[in-house]
Protein backbone atom coordinates (compact mmCIF):
# COMPACT_ATOMS: atom_id res chain seq x y z
CA UNK A 1 0.00 0.00 0.00
CA UNK A 2 3.01 2.79 0.93
CA UNK A 3 5.62 1.39 -0.78
CA UNK A 4 3.94 2.14 -4.45
CA UNK A 5 2.99 5.66 -3.42
CA UNK A 6 6.64 6.38 -2.51
CA UNK A 7 7.82 6.40 -5.99
CA UNK A 8 5.78 9.93 -6.82
CA UNK A 9 7.07 11.22 -4.17
CA UNK A 10 10.64 11.82 -6.53
CA UNK A 11 8.78 14.66 -8.60
CA UNK A 12 8.60 16.37 -5.29
CA UNK A 13 12.76 16.11 -4.53
CA UNK A 14 13.12 16.63 -8.07
CA UNK A 15 11.43 19.74 -7.79
CA UNK A 16 13.05 20.68 -4.71
CA UNK A 17 16.79 20.41 -6.54
CA UNK A 18 15.65 22.47 -9.27
CA UNK A 19 15.17 25.20 -6.66
CA UNK A 20 17.86 24.80 -5.37
CA UNK A 21 19.96 24.94 -7.87
CA UNK A 22 18.46 28.49 -9.00
CA UNK A 23 19.06 29.45 -5.38
CA UNK A 24 22.73 29.01 -5.75
CA UNK A 25 22.83 30.07 -8.99
CA UNK A 26 20.57 33.02 -9.76
CA UNK A 27 19.96 32.99 -13.17
CA UNK A 28 18.24 35.87 -14.86
CA UNK A 29 14.64 35.49 -16.04
CA UNK A 30 14.29 32.42 -13.37
CA UNK A 31 10.66 32.79 -11.38
CA UNK A 32 12.37 31.10 -8.37
CA UNK A 33 15.40 33.01 -8.73
CA UNK A 34 12.93 36.14 -8.25
CA UNK A 35 11.33 34.56 -5.11
CA UNK A 36 14.73 34.29 -3.58
CA UNK A 37 15.75 37.78 -4.32
CA UNK A 38 12.41 39.05 -3.08
CA UNK A 39 13.22 37.69 0.52
CA UNK A 40 11.85 35.36 3.13
CA UNK A 41 8.56 37.84 3.21
CA UNK A 42 7.90 37.53 -0.25
CA UNK A 43 7.77 33.97 -0.26
CA UNK A 44 5.70 33.64 2.80
CA UNK A 45 3.46 35.95 1.20
CA UNK A 46 3.41 33.43 -1.91
CA UNK A 47 2.54 30.68 0.35
CA UNK A 48 -0.38 32.77 2.32
CA UNK A 49 -1.91 33.49 -1.44
CA UNK A 50 -1.52 30.13 -2.59
CA UNK A 51 -3.16 28.44 0.75
CA UNK A 52 -6.14 31.06 0.05
CA UNK A 53 -6.23 30.13 -3.45
CA UNK A 54 -7.01 26.41 -1.99
CA UNK A 55 -9.56 27.34 0.62
CA UNK A 56 -11.68 29.21 -2.79
CA UNK A 57 -11.11 26.16 -4.54
CA UNK A 58 -12.38 23.66 -2.67
CA UNK A 59 -15.02 25.66 -1.07
CA UNK A 60 -16.37 26.28 -4.82
CA UNK A 61 -16.33 22.31 -4.88
CA UNK A 62 -14.28 22.58 -7.87
CA UNK A 63 -11.71 19.71 -7.86
CA UNK A 64 -9.73 20.12 -10.68
CA UNK A 65 -9.13 23.89 -9.60
CA UNK A 66 -8.32 22.19 -6.59
CA UNK A 67 -5.86 19.75 -8.17
CA UNK A 68 -3.98 22.87 -9.77
CA UNK A 69 -3.96 25.08 -6.26
CA UNK A 70 -2.38 22.40 -4.34
CA UNK A 71 0.26 22.04 -6.78
CA UNK A 72 1.07 25.71 -6.55
CA UNK A 73 0.84 25.58 -3.06
CA UNK A 74 3.36 22.70 -2.63
CA UNK A 75 5.82 24.23 -5.25
CA UNK A 76 6.12 27.49 -2.71
CA UNK A 77 6.23 25.28 -0.19
CA UNK A 78 8.97 23.75 -1.65
CA UNK A 79 10.50 27.15 -2.04
CA UNK A 80 10.37 27.33 1.43
CA UNK A 81 12.24 24.35 2.36
CA UNK A 82 14.40 25.14 -0.09
CA UNK A 83 14.78 29.05 1.66
CA UNK A 84 15.72 27.21 5.07
CA UNK A 85 17.40 24.63 3.67
CA UNK A 86 15.80 21.93 4.81
CA UNK A 87 15.42 18.80 2.77
CA UNK A 88 11.91 17.54 1.13
CA UNK A 89 13.46 14.02 2.66
CA UNK A 90 13.00 15.65 6.38
CA UNK A 91 9.39 15.78 5.96
CA UNK A 92 9.17 12.70 4.38
CA UNK A 93 10.82 11.41 7.66
CA UNK A 94 8.37 13.14 10.06
CA UNK A 95 5.37 12.02 8.24
CA UNK A 96 6.56 8.07 8.74
CA UNK A 97 7.08 9.00 12.33
CA UNK A 98 3.42 10.06 12.19
CA UNK A 99 2.11 7.19 9.99
CA UNK A 100 3.39 4.58 12.23
CA UNK A 101 2.56 6.01 15.37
Amino acid sequence: MFDDKIQKCSILDEVYSIIQERKKSMPKGSYVASLFKGGHDRILKKIGEEAGEVIIASKNNEPKEIVYEIADLWFHTLVVLGYHDISPEEIYEELIKRFKK
